[in-house]
């Protein structure tokens, strides 16, 4: 059964587009080793973990979840970084896998930001959320046809190499319909905060941006 440490490396690990095979020529280990740190809880030595991080670019305590509790990028910047301008398509591929994003609106209490687990359908950003939540009532006009524009935002950091990008997409809310139900609910998504989320909002993206930031 994969422990933490397990989930962390491998999260790291496809992170980083790397297999295995990869991890383990970097880190200097046989395959067969990184593959059975991966898949059981068992701890190892401090040797190893350090080998371990170092092949994925973080550090041990990453490895460990010490940063678990801290928000990404504390470090300094990179000293001549480029910010590097992003096409839709680059920005489509970047979010096509789904995962974690942020959906931006105009809250009852002023503009909001929240985490929603999404995937792409069809073009569209697809997500979850609660009948009557905050976000429901923000986006439901009560006029038909009529659709409140929104933001959502992706990004990924690389703390190690002080690099990342992001993407915002913006579009109207779309609150799909019992009828439409039937052609969204093969997608997947599933709500981060759990729950009673019953509730699926399409963003049509209408203008879709991105940027990236590296070093020379």
């Amino acid at each position: 059964m994969t422990g933490d440490l397990g989930r962390r490396i491998i999260h790291y690990r496809e992170q980083r587009g790397l297999t295995r095979e990869q991890l383990a020529e970097r880190a200097g280990m046989a395959p067969g080793y990184v593959e059975y740190v991966e898949q059981h809880p068992d701890t190892i030595a401090t040797g190893a973990l350090t080998r371990l991080a170092g092949a994925l670019g973080v550090t041990s305590g990453d490895l460990l979840g010490g940063g678990a509790d801290r928000p990404p990028g504390p470090g300094p910047a990179q000293a001549s970084p480029t910010l590097e301008k992003l096409g839709r398509d680059e920005c489509v591929r970047l979010i096509s896998p789904g995962g974690i994003g942020r959906v931006a609106f105009s809250g009852p209490e002023g503009p909001a930001v929240m985490p929603v687990n999404y995937r792409l359908l069809e073009g569209a950003v697809l997500f979850r959320t609660a009948h009557g939540g905050p976000m429901d009532r923000a986006v439901r006009t009560g006029v038909k046809g009529v659709e409140v524009k929104i933001g959502f935002e992706v990004d990924q950091i690389d703390e190690a190499r002080r690099e990342g990008w992001s993407v915002l997409v913006q579009g109207p809310a779309h609150l799909v319909t019992e009828e439409e139900l039937p052609g969204v609910t093969g997608a997947g998504v599933t709500p981060w905060a759990g729950g009673e989320r019953e509730l699926y909002i399409r963003i049509v993206p209408h203008q879709v941006t991105g940027r990236r930031i590296h070093g020379l």
